[in-house]
């Protein structure tokens, strides 16, 4: 069950203005963002496409199941994403974003099975950022009935130094994750992120001694 047929997604996205790096969860006007998160117990990938430049629909596959195994979930949906407000400053930028999806959720409890729900899963991103300096805190609800799996990420970083829009950056980000009901642990990940014009890659170890991957990609 916990699989994904990664070819029916556009793998790897990062969007890049004005020599400020924008980790935005949608690209500029009539842009396609494809992205993927992957570790041992969270995968997820997706796309949207950037109907205005505040306004993105997309769709999104995720899976992720508990420490034990025991219990796994597969998500379907349907997703709007829209900025809210964005501040620019001197040398700096910071975003308030709204997401909206609707979908499926399936999966098993205790390795029983149960029938596929409606879910729905709004949440909110603030992030502020600039050449050398990265905050974002993510907070997203996936709720069905009888069934709440919300899910808290920050994540916090530098750039090791500045570089122009055709060079490599690397950065390190640290980020803490939690998701309801499916374990116990809060997930703290370090990690080393290359951006490169609109390709982003991530890739670090979390503290269960598990790889994890982001990768990102906007044309």
């Amino acid at each position: 069950m916990f699989t994904c047929n990664y070819r029916l997604w556009v793998i790897p996205l990062i969007f890049l203005s004005s020599h400020l790096v924008v980790a935005a969860p949608m690209g500029f006007e009539g842009s396609v963002m494809t992205m993927g998160d992957f570790n041992q117990n969270w995968r997820e990938a997706g796309f949207n496409y950037a109907i205005t430049s505040r306004d993105a629909l997309g769709l999104t596959h995720l899976e992720f199941r508990s420490d034990d195994h025991k219990d796994k979930r597969e998500v379907d949906t349907l997703n709007y994403t829209r900025l809210l407000s964005r501040w620019n400053l001197t040398d700096a930028q910071s975003n308030l974003w709204l997401f909206m999806g609707i979908g499926e959720i399936r999966g098993s409890v205790d390795n029983q099975s149960f029938d596929s729900k409606f879910i729905a899963s709004p949440g909110f991103q603030f992030d502020y950022e600039t050449t050398r300096i990265y905050f974002a805190a993510t907070h997203k609800l996936y709720r069905a009935s009888n069934l709440n799996h919300d899910t808290t990420s920050i994540r916090a970083g530098f750039s090791f130094y500045e570089a122009d829009y055709d060079k490599t950056q690397p950065w390190f980000i640290l980020e803490t994750k939690y998701t309801n009901q499916i374990s116990d642990k809060i997930e703290v990940i370090p990690m080393l992120r290359l951006i490169n014009k609109n390709i982003f890659v991530e890739g670090g170890v979390n503290n269960s001694g598990q790889p994890r991957l982001n990768l990102m990609y906007t044309f």
